[in-house]
């Protein structure tokens, strides 16, 4: 039962990941390699702050929130305005920086050996020592960021974003300031991932920065192409397929080795296939292909 829960929670995690990679690429149509980075970011701060610090599970959280959000205008607002590629390459440069400074700054993040010791989450006064109740957080939090995308991806500002993700140039005609828009939803996306990092660092006790290295992005970008981009159910199956893959690879007897590289394989011809066949994902909206 508690592999079961365990399972569950990390699904969780990684749905509030997915989701937060969606509401930029599936609706802006921004694709960033810095997920993880953000990801990083807010279990590190979280991380910090309670061991080091003594503060609070929710000051953890919120203060990595803030500081995701302000390190993202370092990568948006100098290359959203230049063009979509060039923020895919300031994404990915962003993503192996911050990897590198988890690395190699020991003195603050514990370099390789990473910060052990993370306290429980204390929520209204108690701490959740248990799965069943972990999972209850990590649920709520998912649900949350799911209602947050839906908010975000409907209604006026969702239709500018539609428009933006299907011609820029219109919209800019149309009177809409893109480059705010973009800023605006990129800042989104990266503090619901620094929420999810914040989470992971409080389930698993302890984090070390190959955690959060740039296949852990494409690990989430291939959540969402295969779930299928701009689809509100989209996403969060993505996650689900991608989470449990591994464990019925494992629950096949298969040794570990050939588990790891046999789930490679298996992830790659997934893209492939999807890539080629239905670039729309199993239930998406939007074609990464188009």
């Amino acid at each position: 039962m508690a592999y079961l829960l365990h399972i569950l929670i990390i699904t969780a995690i990684y749905v509030i990941l997915a989701v937060s990679l969606d509401l930029l690429a599936g609706h802006a149509g921004l694709l960033s390699v810095a997920q993880a980075a953000f990801y990083g970011l807010g279990a590190y701060t979280s991380a910090l702050l309670t061991v080091k610090m003594g503060a609070t599970f929710l000051v953890g959280i919120i203060t990595g929130m803030l500081l995701a959000t302000v390190l993202s205008l370092l990568v948006s607002l100098p290359s959203l305005r230049l063009s979509d590629d060039y923020f895919v390459i300031a994404s990915f440069a962003f993503q192996m920086i911050v990897f590198s400074i988890l690395n190699n700054w020991g003195a603050l993040t514990g370099g390789p050996t990473g910060i052990p010791g993370i306290p429980a989450p204390g929520v209204f006064g108690g701490h959740v020592l248990t799965h069943a109740g972990f999972l209850m957080l990590a649920a709520t939090c998912a649900v949350l960021s799911y209602l947050v995308v839906w908010r975000l991806g409907t209604g006026p500002y969702g239709r500018v974003l539609h428009a933006m993700r299907e011609d820029e140039v219109l919209a800019k005609a149309l009177g809409k300031g893109t480059v705010r828009f973009k800023v605006t939803i990129f800042a989104a996306s990266t503090a619901l991932s620094a929420l999810a990092g914040s989470l992971y660092a409080h389930y698993v006790t302890y984090i070390d920065p190959t955690s959060f290295t740039v296949m852990e992005s494409i690990l989430v970008i291939s959540m969402v192409i295969i779930g299928g981009a701009g689809s509100l159910w989209g996403p969060p199956l993505g996650a689900a397929v991608l989470v449990s893959l591994p464990e019925l690879l494992r629950s096949a007897g298969l040794p570990s080795a050939a588990a790891a590289n046999l789930r490679q394989i298996i992830y790659g011809g997934m893209l492939v296939f999807m890539m080629m066949f239905r670039p729309r994902g199993l239930v998406g909206c939007y074609s990464f292909g188009r």
